[in-house]
């Protein structure tokens, strides 16, 4: 079967479109620090709204155990997708109570409401079939169709994501098709030389996408607090670094893996070590086969790629075809540790050809050392779901839609 679109649903004019975004978004103290998901939901719901539709726009913010909490509500992602839209758009103040049914029912054709977040209702992420299924439909009263466009959470199984999909005609929206086309092209027949990025603080949340990429890419660059279980599997002392010890074997399953088939694996030659975990910390770089021989010794704590294998990363990613990055270099917070990842976004921009930034941290990353989503070939909304859809496993949120 092929994924559903926008167009199996026919005239979508006077009906209740029920639109699962991912607005999950940073904010702090009700002032959203990075609108970078709002802004890639924008194309669905204007596309919906001048058709005619009457938009309810649904999603989660934050993990408030479904319950509400106030530094979790929407209230904040309405207002701002109402700037962006340049028009007003209606908040209800819950998800499938009076507030939700009386918003609904005063929307006129054209007309934008945002719902309370959906966590609110611990139905939402019940492991409980029947439970999340109840929930589901609940909301399925509120519209004529369901238009999924939260990629971000397509790898959860969840009421909203897929219970709902099974209740009311279903169909993907724009971002959604966008990133399929982007990660097909990760995966299938890419131009090369195509390099893959990895970053982060835990390899063992990248095994999975090392393992399905190994035998697809040409480079593989390791940087991030999982660069240190690299190290050590190579028998290099990282002092106080982030070491996960119960996957080193597997790592250097992987170094020998890469080996046997041609991919070149790059760790990095040098780091920065701090002498604790802080943005005014002290920090000197070294060799990566000297972290303990520094002043801090065995206390020392690598925070970033060094000056050395950021030049040396850069270069192979600007030469690259096809770039996927997943996971920052270092602890970018710091201005301090930032250079590494700075280093690996510029690169980025400079691909002839495919770049991707893979969401999540990385995404948060770029915007907070000042590039642009223009500037790179595309950043995706979902970083755990390109990592699942990486690995090749099935997605429910896609499955549930025809994928």
């Amino acid at each position: 079967m092929a994924l559903r679109t926008l167009s199996s649903l026919g005239s979508l004019a006077g009906r209740r479109v029920i639109v699962r975004s991912d607005l999950n978004v940073p904010v702090s103290d009700g002032v959203i620090t990075d609108d970078g998901r709002i802004r890639a939901s924008l194309p669905t719901i204007s596309e919906l709204s001048e058709a005619g539709a009457r938009v309810i726009v649904i999603s989660h913010l934050g993990r408030p155990a479904g319950e509400p909490k106030q530094e979790f509500s929407l209230a904040p992602v309405a207002a701002r997708l109402g700037e962006l839209l340049g028009r007003p758009v209606a908040f209800a103040t819950d998800t499938v109570g009076e507030s939700a049914h009386d918003a609904v029912s005063a929307l006129e054709d054209g007309d934008v409401v945002v719902l309370e977040n959906l966590r609110f209702n611990p139905g939402e992420t019940s492991k409980d079939e029947g439970v999340r299924a109840a929930f589901a439909a609940q909301l399925a009263e509120l519209g004529d169709v369901l238009v999924s466009d939260g990629f971000g959470v397509v790898h959860r199984k969840q009421a909203s994501v897929y219970d709902l999909a099974t209740l009311l005609p279903s169909a993907a929206g724009g971002l959604i098709e966008r990133e399929l086309h982007v990660l097909e092209a990760l995966t299938e027949k890419p131009e090369r030389p195509y390099t893959v990025v990895l970053g982060g603080s835990k390899v063992s949340d990248k095994l999975g996408v090392i393992g399905h990429l190994l035998p697809r890419v040409d480079t593989l660059l390791i940087g991030g607090g999982m660069l240190f279980t690299f190290l050590a599997a190579q028998g290099h002392p990282v002092g106080a670094s982030l070491l996960e010890k119960d996957q080193l074997d597997t790592v250097r399953g992987y170094i020998s893996e890469a080996e046997r088939l041609g991919v070149t694996l790059v760790v990095p030659s040098d780091v920065v070590v701090a002498s604790r975990f802080a943005a005014d910390a002290d920090h000197v770089v070294a060799p990566v086969d000297a972290i303990e021989d520094t002043a801090f010794g065995a206390s020392g704590i690598g925070l970033d790629i060094g000056p050395e294998t950021a030049a040396t990363f850069a270069r192979i990613v600007a030469e690259s075809k096809t770039v996927f990055w997943n996971g920052p270099m270092g602890v970018f917070e710091f201005d301090a540790f930032a250079a590494g990842t700075k280093a690996v976004a510029e690169a980025l921009t400079r691909v002839d050809g495919l770049g991707v930034v893979g969401g999540g941290d990385s995404a948060a990353a770029v915007r907070a050392l000042g590039f642009s989503d223009d500037d790179f070939g595309h950043i995706s909304t979902g970083g755990g779901a390109s990592l699942e859809f990486l690995e090749g496993k099935t997605l429910p949120g896609l499955e549930v839609l025809g994928w």
